[in-house]
């Protein structure tokens, strides 16, 4: 096993985006919570308002071994509309917005290189929005956010 890696990304509704990743082969732990705001310690209903700047993010541990940074992006392109901003389906406001927070130069030159590449890819007719900035502090959700599909059978975002 190599030395484990943390990847955080943004896709909307932090339950969904959590719940895509928990089975890909290699991502070892994976929690919900928040990043790139300005309160400390900030709770679901304060992240809510749109005042903190939060978004909502799901944080991953993986094996690099076992998969690479940009297999993560391919999948994190592939669970939402990168064309949105700050929105998924019924989820509107700047806390959904589609936000990859690097943690190393080499996250920001693959996430970058992604970025353009889907872009260019012509998958989109829209520009792709989706934010590349650098790892904030991450304030874990409270613990009945942690693995909601698991313990909820799915519930659908937005219908909290």
């Amino acid at each position: 096993m190599g030395e484990p890696k943390t990847a955080t990304f943004g896709a909307g509704c932090f339950w969904g985006v959590e719940a895509a990743f928990r089975n890909v082969p290699g991502v070892m732990a994976t929690e919900v919570g928040y990043a790139g705001g300005t309160t400390t310690n900030p709770r679901y209903e304060e992240v809510c308002t749109g005042r903190t700047g939060h978004a909502e993010v799901a944080r991953l541990l993986y094996d690099p071994d076992v998969v690479t940074y940009g297999d993560l992006l391919a999948h994190f392109w592939s669970i939402h509309d990168p064309t949105e901003k700050d929105r998924q389906g019924p989820d509107i406001g700047t806390n959904y917005r589609s936000v990859i927070f690097y943690h190393d130069p080499e996250q920001k030159r693959i996430a970058i290189r992604s970025k353009e590449e889907l872009d260019r890819s012509g998958r989109f007719t829209k520009p792709v929005v989706t934010e590349i900035i650098p790892a904030t502090v991450f304030w874990r959700a409270e613990e009945y956010h942690q693995q909601y599909h698991e313990k909820h059978g799915g519930a659908v975002c937005g219908r909290r």
